[in-house]
């Protein structure tokens, strides 16, 4: 080959090569690196690796179903009057003309049938905030079921959970707002849990509604929440557990090359980002094709709010419907103390049970970390099988969820399906405390049943669907080894720990609380791994594949043999 000398650099010099020139965008980028520093960190970010997984996507629903709540909630601000004053109404929609109503109701039927495209925008804000809610409570299930909130993210798992919370509470909110019979009748409720905190109920009703119910601040006060407060602190959290997120790496589903130290995916830019953002519009599409085909909350079919007209059938939105449901099959228990009356039937469904699930979801991660005594920093995902006693932790809470949410639309059970809503009622009060013991234990054995399953498989390979005759007449299906990807994730766990013996703890020579504390989760610990199936020891797999090559070669020499010698082969 030749080469031309005259066209090939003798030496690259003393000076490094430079531009002929400048764009106005690359100026401006650089402008802005010199004094933010922004190269190198973006640089960084911009090639952050992320696995792909479908599991993942359920935090994205979340954060895009947000993004379009905020979307749509900023077009309904331009044209809703959040103000109490009366008014009569002279809109279009004909069945409510000249009815007196407040501001508020006024503003929503305006924005339903006179602003274009409004409609659609409050139903799609209000779909965009159920879904919001709906996948967060999914995504909280994943990272759960699946350990993801094991060290170092604990935090992130606590973040969660408060945005749940704010979410719900910003729900309630939002859904209050129209001033319309079932939002009324919501708000009136709310008031009632309120005074029915001992000693200080009636001063907060007082200062919240400023005096009596309903007053005329109570919509005003619910917007400036609805609009500025809590959203402003659901995005300091998103943006905390964004933040996390990147700070921590992803985490990851075991496969091979998959460890603790690495991240096996895509890069931010350009695959990630493009996906996400297609994700965004599938999204949106969905919303908006919810808010377009079904029709959700139509306040002009209830009207303006007034007491005289709430009937037994009003309901709130899913994500209120299980301290409902307890309010509704708790009985009516009350205590009568020094001229004070203590409603335990509306305490405890509202003011005791929620708050104390929240607390039980935060610790959730502290106490299992505290329990198993595992300090050490986790990347890679758990089956949730290999996990029995927290999976049916999970399980017996949604199973809790499940009967109250269902216990709130006990009336309407009992319409549809012509049955006692004493009898509903009875059968519930029973069953939201015996259906999470009888979940607990079906799924802990279920759990250790697939954990045998695997343990069969690795040791065993699996069901080749071959059948071949012995030359005795019996028929057997060859098992063939798994495939080594499949075979790397069954394996790719740690073995629980073992727990201390009381003994052994008795002899460490700790006395009083230290003692007592160590003794009691021992305890806990012995009953959290109770019958979990370890995987395989090294041994043991490379006895069982040299044992599952000698079945595939006698299955080979059978096959071969044809019928002439072991009889018809079948596939």
């Amino acid at each position: 080959m030749s080469v031309d000398l005259n066209k090939v650099a003798s030496t690259n010099g003393s000076e490094p090569a430079a531009a002929n020139g400048t764009t106005r965008g690359g100026a401006i980028a650089n402008w802005a690196d010199e004094r933010l520093g922004l190269g190198s960190v973006m640089k960084k970010n911009l090639r952050k690796v992320f696995p792909d997984h479908w599991s993942f996507m359920l935090g994205e629903i979340a954060l895009w179903s947000f993004v379009v709540v905020l979307l749509t909630g900023v077009f309904l601000t331009l044209w809703f009057d959040p103000s109490m004053a009366e008014v009569n109404y002279n809109g279009s929609y004909d069945p409510l003309r000249g009815v007196h109503m407040s501001a508020a109701m006024a503003s929503t039927l305006e924005i339903s049938f006179d602003v274009r495209g409004g409609l659609l925008m409050r139903q799609m804000h209000h779909w965009g905030a159920m879904i919001f809610i709906g996948s967060m409570m999914v995504h909280l299930m994943r990272v759960y079921f699946t350990g993801a909130f094991r060290k170092p993210r604990e935090l992130n798992w606590v973040i969660g959970c408060l945005l749940l919370l704010l979410g719900t509470i910003e729900g309630f909110t939002g859904y209050s707002l129209p001033d319309d019979l079932l939002s009324g009748t919501g708000v009136r409720a709310a008031d009632g849990f309120m005074k029915a905190t001992p000693v200080v109920g009636t001063y907060m009703s007082f200062f919240l509604f400023g005096g009596e119910f309903p007053g005329d601040s109570i919509i005003p006060r619910f917007y400036a929440m609805h609009i500025l407060l809590i959203p402003g602190i659901l995005l300091a959290l998103v943006a905390a557990h964004m933040l996390l997120l990147v700070y921590h790496k992803h985490t990851q589903w075991p496969g091979p090359g998959r460890t603790e130290e690495n991240v096996v995916g895509y890069p931010m830019l350009p695959v990630y980002a493009a996906k996400a953002g297609g994700f965004f519009f599938i999204v949106f599409g969905v919303i908006a094709l919810f808010g377009g085909l079904f029709s959700l909350n139509p306040v002009w079919k209830y009207g303006p709010y007034d007491p005289s007209k709430v009937t037994a059938g009003s309901q709130p939105d899913w994500y209120m419907g299980w301290p409902d449901g307890l309010l509704r099959i708790i009985p009516a228990w009350e205590t009568h103390l020094w001229g004070f009356t203590v409603s335990w039937n509306v305490m405890i469904p509202i003011l005791v049970a929620p708050p104390l699930l929240l607390m039980v979801l935060i610790l959730l991660p502290f106490l299992e970390s505290w329990i198993t005594g595992d300090k050490r920093e986790h990347h890679l995902l758990q089956r949730p099988r290999n996990a029995p006693t927290r999976t049916a932790i999970m399980v017996a809470l949604m199973t809790f969820y499940g009967l109250s949410w269902a216990a709130g639309g006990n009336d309407i059970i009992a319409i549809k399906m012509h049955l006692s809503i004493n009898q509903i009622t009875y059968f519930l009060r029973a069953a939201v405390f015996v259906g999470p013991v009888i979940a607990f234990i079906i799924t802990r054995r279920w759990c250790i049943s697939l954990q045998r399953a695997d343990e069969a498989k690795l040791l065993h390979g699996y069901e080749s669907g071959v059948l071949v005759r012995s030359p005795e007449g019996a028929y057997a299906e060859k098992h063939l080894p798994l495939p080594l990807e499949e075979a790397y994730a069954l394996t790719a766990r740690d073995d629980d720990p073992k727990p201390e013996s009381i003994e052994e703890i008795e002899a460490s020579g700790l006395k009083g609380k230290k003692l007592r504390r160590r003794k009691l989760r021992a305890r806990l610990q012995a009953l959290f791994f109770a019958d979990n199936v370890q995987k395989p020891t090294a041994a043991e797999l490379e006895e069982a594949q040299h044992h599952s090559e000698h079945e595939l070669h006698e299955l080979e020499d059978q096959i071969s043999a044809g019928p002439n010698r072991h009889g018809p082969a079948e596939h």
